[in-house]
């Protein structure tokens, strides 16, 4: 919970995602999603409608966007405990839950604003409530498993269900390839039988009703159908410009989930497990992580977060390592010392020496050629010094725990490697977060919060941004073909936004050929990049305001 609004949120996702809700709120339509007073199809509302009571209790700002996932990270923690206790005992629970909380994604996600969090939630609630009904129909042993096969196979479509209302239908996918993995591993076995499937299928679009049903009841099919467009799109195409190679989430995982990423390795081949339903769950954790890793390999949009799924299977796995080393079935061999020392010491080296490379970067400037990046890097941040301090204290958590290791004190190991991450990774936060900010963001933030509560058109030119509307927090704009002799309905004041049962795409907003150089009933600002500034100079009538951190600003006047 702590510091969650230390910091603006970030371009794109964070912001993004708190502008539809604000919106939302604004509007008053809780059923569609809209960003720029626009149809937006990317996503479904359930995350909206968990910030929109946040910013009901919070107010509109940074803590109440990042809270839902803050919330999300309690109950992911308690869930790890619990389930690890129930397959195997107390101090399994413990190492999943210390696992999850102390590597370095996984934590940070869950300080964040964006979905995945408890989309992967979700999906996870999904397929283990699908596996305890696969044991229960089938009578293993040694688990207790109090609820009939009935409800367990129910829920595991309501979870399910509450994926795709969360971020889409592609948590109905990754529960089915892990199904279709298993069948063939299992030599094409019927372990669910067709009419079960269909049982399950039908749970998981009873709960998606809630929204696709009244949507389409509602306002026709014209949204519904660009939602599945787009994620069709979104698999085919790269978005946004986030291409990447094959390898990609191998190396998004191995780094952002350490130390967890070290221990799962280990656990990736065969290993004697005491009763069948342990020897089951592992091999279900290593088909779901396989299954993300390889689907969002092959997805041409590449963005970190596409592979969070992972966390859950990945940190099992570590877990899995770790208790086996506890138990005295295995020990810490040298390859996992060598990649804690590797990895947490370049980890540690990176942030040691990053406060100095601050200090020094009018050094570093003339060797970048980006002209938006040599500009960021003129803001003047306070570096001290003092802030390295935290990679060497990550470096003293690793010596520790590797010590402790050696002693055969797994306890004390565990708890100061885990525990020690989760206190390095919010020290780093503290430390860096906000001076990071300042380079890539800040001045863009200022200026449109220093516009707030203004009669004002407020736009980017040259690149993409959701900044502009949340923190100049844009109102919706009369409908210009209204009758001025009467006042305006509400379809008139927000230009007829209920209707979409056509797929004309409808807008509130200006052309910015209108804005710049046409005729407007009010102050225009604009802002670009140094390197887009350009762009602007075919206007005349706009005016330069000031330069700061790699941003140019402009205003124009309507004209009397």
């Amino acid at each position: 919970m702590p510091f969650l609004g230390g910091v603006h949120l970030f371009d794109w996702d964070e912001i993004n995602f708190a502008e539809c809700t604000r919106e939302m709120m604004l509007m008053g339509d809780y059923l569609r999603i809209y960003v720029d007073f626009e149809p937006f199809w990317e996503k479904p509302p359930f995350f909206f409608w968990l910030q929109a009571i946040a910013m009901h209790l919070f107010g509109v700002g940074e803590y109440a966007a990042r809270f839902p996932n803050a919330v999300c990270g309690v109950i992911t923690l308690v869930l790890l405990f619990n389930l690890g206790r129930k397959l195997y005992d107390t101090r399994f629970g413990l190492l999943w839950a210390g696992a999850f909380f102390g590597s370095i994604l996984p934590h940070l996600y869950f300080k964040s604003g964006i979905i995945d969090p408890f989309f992967n939630l979700f999906i996870f609630l999904g397929l283990y409530h699908l596996i305890f009904f696969i044991w229960k129909k089938d009578d293993y042993a040694n688990i207790k498993l109090s609820r009939t096969a009935a409800y367990y196979l129910f829920m595991a479509g309501f979870w399910v269900g509450m994926g795709i209302l969360t971020k889409g239908q592609v948590a109905y996918l990754i529960v089915c390839l892990c199904l279709g993995v298993y069948w063939i591993i299992q030599r094409l076995r019927f372990f669910v039988t067709p009419l079960q499937f269909i049982g399950f299928t039908l749970a998981a679009s009873l709960v998606t009703l809630v929204w696709y049903g009244v949507e389409t009841a509602t306002h026709g099919p014209w949204f519904i159908i660009e939602f599945t467009k787009y994620q069709y799109r979104l698999f085919a195409t790269p978005d946004a410009g986030h291409k990447g190679f094959f390898g990609y989430h191998f190396v998004v995982l191995l780094l952002g989930c350490f130390p967890a990423s070290i221990f799962a390795i280990r656990s990736m081949f065969r290993q004697q497990q005491q009763f069948e339903y342990q020897h089951d769950f592992k091999l279900w954790m290593l088909i779901l992580f396989w299954v993300v890793l390889i689907l969002f390999s092959i997805v041409q949009s590449k963005i970190v977060h596409y592979s969070s799924m992972c966390y859950l299977p990945l940190t099992f796995l570590a877990t899995l390592a770790l208790h086996r080393i506890w138990t005295g079935e295995d020990d810490l061999r040298p390859a996992m010392r060598y990649g804690l020392l590797g990895i947490g010491g370049l980890i540690a080296l990176v942030v040691g020496i990053a406060p100095f490379a601050g200090m020094n970067l009018g050094r570093i400037i003339p060797y970048v050629k980006d002209p938006f990046a040599q500009a960021n890097m003129q803001a003047e941040v306070n570096w001290t010094g003092l802030e390295g301090l935290a990679g060497l204290f990550l470096l003293g958590v690793i010596i520790l725990a590797i010590r402790f290791f050696n002693q055969k004190n797994i306890r004390l190991a565990s708890g100061t490697l885990f525990g020690g991450m989760g206190v390095f990774i919010l020290l780093t936060l503290v430390l860096f977060i906000g001076k990071i900010e300042t380079y890539s963001q800040r001045a863009a933030i200022e200026f449109f919060e220093s516009l707030q509560g203004q009669e004002t058109y407020v736009t980017t030119k040259g690149y993409k941004s959701y900044a502009h509307l949340f923190y100049a927090r844009k109102q919706p704009i009369l409908n210009p073909n209204r009758k001025p002799d009467k006042p305006p309905t509400l379809s008139e004041l927000l230009g007829g936004l209920e209707d979409f049962k056509s797929p004309v795409k409808y807008s509130t907003s200006i052309s910015q050929e209108r804005l710049f150089g046409g005729e407007i009933d009010r102050p225009v600002h604009v802002a670009t990049k140094v390197n887009k500034a350009y762009k602007l100079e075919k206007y005349p009538k706009l005016e330069l305001l000031y330069e700061k951190i790699g941003f140019v600003f402009f205003r124009r006047f309507p004209e009397p």
